[in-house]
């Protein structure tokens, strides 16, 4: 089935799951009644003041972050999501850096639970750049559930990606 490969690295038996309740059309069912809110914040500029109360409220040694945005560049095609860029510049003989979080433009529909786990994973990598094991650990201390979060992320995107008018309809 196209886009289960996302959820491949989970046991067959979860898998298994997922692929009956596709079948049987339930998917987007569970996922609605497990997500059913919205949240509010569609502009570039309240996502940056909700990055930046996590920041501070979770990370507030971590650098000042620059720039917060949407970025309908980011994709699921290009395994992209959500990116931390962090960029040195000269400026006046020294480097000056600038921090950057872009999130994929989807999450503009998705429950709040879900974009508050991709800011989240983003500002992880402020203190940690691979996911390893202290990465995870800083996510779950931020986001508790974070692991369930992520597989039901996986979820949707599966769901939309069979049933795209649906994805876009929440």
């Amino acid at each position: 089935m196209p886009g289960l490969d996302i959820i491949s690295a989970y046991p067959a038996a979860l898998q298994q799951q997922v692929r009956r309740l596709l079948d049987s059309d339930q998917l987007g069912s569970y996922l609605q009644l497990r997500y059913p809110g919205r949240h509010e914040v569609q502009t570039d500029k309240a996502l940056y003041h909700y990055v930046a109360e996590l920041r501070q409220e979770y990370l507030c040694r971590a650098p000042a972050i620059d720039k917060v945005c949407y970025d309908s560049r980011l994709d699921v095609v290009r395994k992209a999501l959500g990116l931390h860029t962090s960029v040195s510049r000269p400026h006046g003989g020294r480097l000056v850096a600038s921090r950057e979080i872009r999130v994929a433009s989807l999450f503009r529909e998705m429950p709040p639970e879900l974009l508050r786990m991709i800011v989240v994973h983003e500002l992880a990598h402020l203190r940690e750049t691979e996911h390893n094991r202290a990465f995870y650990q800083l996510c779950e201390h931020m986001q508790p559930g974070y692991a369930q979060l992520e597989f039901d992320l996986r979820l949707f995107l599966i769901w939309r990606a069979r049933a795209p008018a649906l994805g876009d309809s929440r």
